[in-house]
């Protein structure tokens, strides 16, 4: 006899239920491990952010998603959530031209292009090396060291 024929069938509905579930209580784990509270919006947002694979977004363009999964919320609550959870650690913003700001998922230290024209952040892969870092000024020490580097489309002639 076969085993697996044996077991019931899942109901779709039933195992994204579930899923759902898991998604929502990890999320809740990781806004209350980073001191914030596990609020509707907050909770929604970083299912969006967190539960996925590694990106970089904008304050409009979580917006935009957001309203696109029927969540209703002003653009100010997206602001001020990415905020705190910048503020918690649990992203990492990233001032690509000094009117936006990118926040990453990744939190860890890596460089980053700035595609110019395309308004979009990527990450560098292989990484940088610095054979020499300036020393901080007295009574100061390096928090992080951003590096984004901005590139642009050649012009064909």
């Amino acid at each position: 006899m076969d085993v697996l024929t044996t077991l019931p069938e899942a109901d779709s509905d039933e195992v994204a239920a579930q899923l759902a579930d898991e998604a929502a209580a990890r999320c809740a784990q990781l806004l209350g491990d980073a001191g914030l509270r596990p609020t509707r919006h907050r909770l929604a947002l970083a299912r969006m952010l967190l539960m996925g694979d590694h990106r970089h977004v904008t304050a409009e363009g979580l917006y935009d998603e957001a309203m696109a999964a029927n969540l209703r919320l002003s653009l100010a609550t997206v602001y001020n959530t990415l905020n705190q959870f910048t503020e918690a650690g649990l992203l990492r913003r990233i001032a690509a031209d000094g009117i936006k700001s990118f926040f990453d998922t990744d939190t860890s230290v890596h460089p980053h292009y700035y595609l110019e024209g395309e308004d979009v952040l990527v990450d560098v892969a292989g990484g940088l090396a610095f054979s020499k870092v300036p020393q901080p000024l007295p009574g100061h020490e390096v928090a992080r060291l951003d590096v984004v580097v901005h590139l642009r489309r050649k012009r064909v002639m």
